[in-house]
């Protein structure tokens, strides 16, 4: 029982990010010889777990900061699709077919999604990874990492966000065999009123093989985000809230759990509590390193928070960071986590080019391709999944679900390594756009 929790936990903290910079973590990355890299691609360290996510981040995170981003670098995360629909974690060669073997990915799909959706010019990649998306949804109403392994509240986090910001109302996509919805998965995660003070509100991973339920607070984040249908994009996409909300926890109601609609305002009354019980910030959930901090993970409570519109209760994450951002491993070179902590900002209505004097925007344009346009001030709008060119400005997108302690959800580390190598869940056959 705790292998298998601790196998899937440490995968999708990675995938998010929870040690230091999105992605495979420092030791497998550095063991390994640096690959030669597109140069539309964000990051110079080994893309194997996190390219598509990655990527995906930062050019989210460039479009809520006003930047028009670099056109290969948006024509590469859409030429990793496979036929089919699906995203792997990362491809080394896009106009070959996708091999048998290479794992299809419902995180990486799932934020490909939400970025391209915001971006534009790419409807028919969208159209078909949200498709293939339906078509791996389990029987409960989530999604796990890969197709066919059991649910999990990040990766069904991050569907839903994929599916918002794809125009789709992800109450209405339903298990074909279950009847259930991703609000149904979601909920069976969420620890109630019967659970202890300082736990209530919080979401597991997955249920331990007892069916009971751990908080994890990468989880916690990313299904806060998602409960309100939020997501990536749906953050940056909106304009941050003109004032506070307080954050009050719900009451339990039949059967010690949460009516749907206070889902989201327990988990913000837990990350509250969290964050109090531990200076601001939150800690690693990596089994092993739980007393180190998570500044993936902060920043995306942060994020959670303020698109909640609690802003008041997001000033005390952001501050930590703030203060401790030169203490953050690796941040410099990770445009998952600098992409992260863009967003976060964006939502509180602050401001990414100045965070305690340090140019977030720049930084994060220095990870990737020159963006085609600098930042610029935002008029409202809506973004598309026309045929609009790809590299023009798409108003006020995207966010960050989900889910990264280095980053969240941004990609797996020794995740599901045997699953890249081995075979499991087909992604098909290249495609060429």
């Amino acid at each position: 029982m705790f292998l298998r929790r601790s196998a899937a936990v440490l995968a999708t903290t990675v995938v998010l990010g929870t040690a230091g910079a999105l992605g495979a973590p420092a030791a497998v990355a550095d063991e390994s010889p640096s690959p030669k890299l597109p140069s539309g691609l964000y990051g110079k360290a080994d893309p194997q777990y996190d390219g598509v996510f990655r990527q995906s981040t930062a050019l989210l995170a460039q479009d809520a900061a006003g930047v028009v981003p670099a056109r290969k670098a948006v024509s590469w995360l859409a030429e990793q699709q496979c036929d089919g629909g699906a995203f792997p974690a990362y491809r080394a060669d896009s106009t070959e077919p996708c091999p048998a073997k290479l794992a299809a990915d419902t995180n990486a799909t799932g934020m490909a999604v939400q970025a391209l959706a915001v971006l534009g010019g790419h409807g028919e990649v969208v159209k078909d990874s949200v498709t293939w998306l339906k078509t791996v949804q389990n029987k409960d109403g989530g999604w796990g990492y890969n197709p066919g392994s059991p649910s999990d509240a990040n990766s069904t986090a991050i569907v839903v966000g994929a599916l918002a910001a794809a125009g789709e109302k992800p109450a209405d996509v339903r298990s074909k065999n279950g009847e259930r919805s991703p609000y149904d998965a979601l909920d069976s995660f969420q620890l109630g009123c019967d659970a202890k003070a300082a736990e209530r509100g919080a979401f597991a991973y997955q249920p331990a093989e007892d069916d009971s339920l751990a908080p994890n607070d990468l989880a916690t984040v990313a299904a806060a985000l998602a409960a309100r249908g939020a997501g990536f994009a749906s953050v940056a996409k909106e304009s941050p809230a003109a004032e506070n909300i307080d954050v009050e926890a719900p009451t339990c109601g039949e059967g010690d759990r949460y009516a749907r609609a206070d889902v989201a305002d327990a988990a913000a009354a837990y990350l509250v509590r969290a964050l109090d019980a531990n200076d601001g910030r939150l800690d690693s959930s990596m089994p092993g390193s739980e007393d180190q901090p998570d500044f993936g993970t902060t920043a995306q409570a942060a994020l959670a928070l303020a698109q909640g519109g609690h802003l008041k209760a997001a000033e005390q994450p952001l501050g930590w960071l703030e203060t401790n951002f030169d203490k953050w491993p690796g941040v410099e070179d990770s445009p998952a986590a600098l992409g992260q902590l863009v967003l976060a900002v964006h939502a509180s209505g602050g401001d990414p080019a100045d965070f305690g004097g340090v140019d977030l925007v720049e930084r994060l344009n220095a990870t990737g391709p020159e963006p085609a346009e600098a930042a610029t001030p935002r008029d409202g709008g809506e973004g598309d999944n026309g045929d609009k060119d790809s590299a023009a400005p798409v108003m006020w997108l995207l966010g960050v679900g989900v889910l990264a302690g280095v980053g969240i959800g941004l990609v797996m580390s020794l995740r599901k390594k045997k699953q890249q190598e081995g075979g499991s869940g087909d992604a098909g056959s290249g495609k060429d756009e």
